[in-house]
């Protein structure tokens, strides 16, 4: 079929055939066909590609001509002051972005508003948990999921993983605010700016032969990775909360599913890819999640990065052993021991035991079981823990990276 290179297969988007796609795959990769029926998906339909070999074949041949052109510092320029969702997007951008992101800014017809309004009860009712589950379930399972922790190390958001957090804290931030989809929120924005810097991503990242020495992959950011990272996020905190007992009714789970599913669309995901329940996620997420979680140096580095930012804001608390036995309590001993989390004799037993009773009382489940002072103790962590999350949402501009990891 001649030499495929890296830069044709980026142009070429999501037009990689099922057959082209095997022939060029790895042999450790073949093994994991992709067999999700996308009859489960809110499209309903699909073609079965294997998402592995499909990227966004609008945005990235657009996205690396902006960086051909040398218009990235204009255009991030002028998009720090495009923030909220109905804004008219600001002057001077080219004509060819412009157009594209008209397009990308547009709900899908299938978007519920009566669900998204139920979403706000659902989000409300459940902050806290959602900043812990964001934060350290979500976000300390992003560094076992080997292509995202070598994609975030090795490109331009690596260097300053403060930042690289607050960008990734805003989309967690912006999805659960009342107004995340209307006219005066942030959601869409965040969304499109987030799809334009993954095709930036994808155009820069096989240009650093640090990552091509370590990366398993030809091209960063299929839309698989894009489904594996969505499972770490509204999937896993659903799992987690079904877990722990936590009362949802089935209006507010459904709508909370809807809010994540809009979420991926306006994020580039096709369609096909998106389950249209959470029993339809639950079986994607076995094929594509669970199989892939591995320890690389990369991510144990970023790890011990996450925890060591968390507890720098709150000595006390949120102090680094804390985290790391909360880490160890929501992700496991497997994951621990790849990340190098050491046992905690204090926590890690009083997580185990007096967690979930800790959640039926503050559910209203239980009478006063427990301790006052461990009572006081969990109450404390899930405050901090979700306010470290949310205030990393303060104000800042997602922009186009125009370079990879200084060496």
């Amino acid at each position: 079929m001649g030499e495929l290179s890296r830069r044709n297969m980026l142009k070429a988007g999501g037009t990689l055939g099922a057959l082209g796609a095997l022939s060029i795959a790895a042999p450790a990769q073949a093994h994991s066909a992709w067999t999700w029926a996308a009859k489960g998906s809110v499209a309903g339909t699909g073609a079965g590609v294997d998402p592995r070999w499909v990227w966004d074949e609008e945005a990235d041949p657009l996205v690396a001509s902006v960086l051909d052109r040398g218009d990235v510092p204009r255009v991030n320029e002028l998009l720090r002051t495009w923030t909220k969702n109905g804004q008219p997007l600001p002057a001077g951008l080219p004509a060819d972005l412009r157009d594209f992101m008209e397009r990308a800014r547009r709900l899908p017809p299938w978007a519920d508003q009566r669900k998204l309004a139920t979403a706000v009860e659902f989000n409300k009712k459940r902050g806290l948990y959602l900043g812990v589950l964001y934060g350290l379930a979500s976000g300390m399972m992003s560094t076992v999921i080997p292509k995202e922790a070598r994609a975030v190390y090795y490109s331009q958001g690596g260097a300053d993983m403060k930042d690289r957090i607050s960008k990734t804290a805003k989309l967690g931030y912006d999805i659960g605010a009342h107004d995340a989809y209307q006219p005066d929120g942030e959601m869409i924005v965040t969304c499109v700016k987030t799809r334009l810097v993954h095709a930036a991503v994808r155009h820069l990242l096989p240009q650093s032969p640090r990552w091509s020495e370590v990366a398993e992959e030809e091209i960063p950011i299929s839309q698989r990775d894009m489904m594996v990272t969505w499972h770490s996020l509204p999937t896993t905190v659903m799992q987690k909360l079904t877990a722990w007992k936590v009362p949802i009714p089935a209006a507010e789970s459904g709508a909370f599913l809807h809010s994540w599913q809009l979420g991926a669309h306006m994020l580039g995901v096709k369609d096909e890819y998106i389950p249209a329940s959470w029993a339809e996620a639950d079986a994607q997420a076995e094929q594509v999640l669970t199989p892939v979680l591995a320890p690389t140096a990369e991510g144990v580095k970023l790890a011990d990065i996450l925890l060591s930012l968390g507890s720098s804001v709150d000595a006390g608390i949120l102090s680094k052993p804390i985290l790391g036995a909360f880490t160890r309590f929501l992700l496991g001993d497997q994951i621990a021991v790849w990340l190098k989390i050491p046992r905690e004799p204090i926590w890690d037993p009083l997580l185990n035991t007096a967690w979930k009773p800790f959640v039926a009382v503050r559910e209203g489940l239980l009478p006063f079981p427990l301790a006052p002072e461990s009572y006081w103790l969990f109450d404390e962590l899930l405050r901090k823990a979700a306010l470290l999350f949310l205030s990393e949402a303060r104000p800042i501009s997602i922009e186009i990276p125009d370079s990879n990891r200084p060496s």
